[in-house]
């Protein structure tokens, strides 16, 4: 039987979904058990990742210039990183992060391993595989940003303002998705893609929880 390109991704959401539980700290914001320092910390280094992230994916749309479709999936990527970090200055206000905690915020490495991963898939993973990547754990952080989001209003009592940059990401992007699947499928049709879709799937998975979870340590 001949798979297509929605096949391709939903064996990857549901192959690579992490387990239950590994993420420590998202069940504590739930909770309303999370401190707001690492709410804080957060943000603070979500400046850094998405700073990063966007890098990664116009340097993919250029590696994708024969390639219309994953240039275009690449470019609106990396066009929301922009969107995400502006929602991040209501959310950082509502924090009482000021200019000088957030330039003078060190970043842990276990926060940025994910977006310097995101940087070397940028620099030689075929493009394709990387949005099969991409897709898998874009839902897993879509389904944490759902959680975070609630929890801001329900626990801590953040207004609508400043959960923007969590609903951004919780909210379904039905355009982004039918552009993966134009990318995707023409992958499949070129014979672009490689079972590296699956490592690079799950090694980001694997850094998404390292990142929740480096600040989960900090909060005890």
């Amino acid at each position: 039987m001949t798979r297509t390109a929605q096949d391709v991704l939903a064996d990857a959401v549901r192959e690579l979904a992490p387990d239950t539980g590994a993420n420590r700290l998202v069940p504590r914001i739930a909770s309303g058990q999370a401190p707001v320092e690492v709410l804080a910390a957060f943000a603070m280094e979500q400046r850094h990742l998405i700073s990063s992230d966007r890098r990664s994916f116009l340097h993919l749309a250029d590696r994708s210039a024969s390639d219309p479709a994953a240039a275009t999936y690449f470019t609106s990527l990396a066009h929301g990183e922009n969107l995400a970090l502006d929602k991040l200055d209501p959310l950082a206000d509502a924090l009482g992060l000021d200019d000088e905690s957030v330039d003078g915020y060190e970043p842990n490495a276990g926060c940025q391993a994910y977006p310097a991963y995101a940087a070397w898939l940028a620099l030689g993973a075929e493009p394709v595989d990387v949005i099969v990547a991409l897709t898998a754990n874009f839902a897993a952080w879509g389904g944490y940003c759902r959680t975070v989001g609630r929890a801001l209003r329900e626990r801590y009592g953040f207004s609508d303002e400043a959960c923007g940059f969590f609903d951004f990401f919780a909210e379904p992007a039905p355009q982004l998705e039918q552009q993966a699947l134009a990318a995707v499928q023409a992958g499949l049709d070129a014979g672009r893609i490689t079972p590296l879709a699956h490592r690079h799937g799950r090694l980001l998975q694997a850094y998404e929880l390292m990142f929740w979870n480096t600040l989960a340590e900090q909060a005890g």
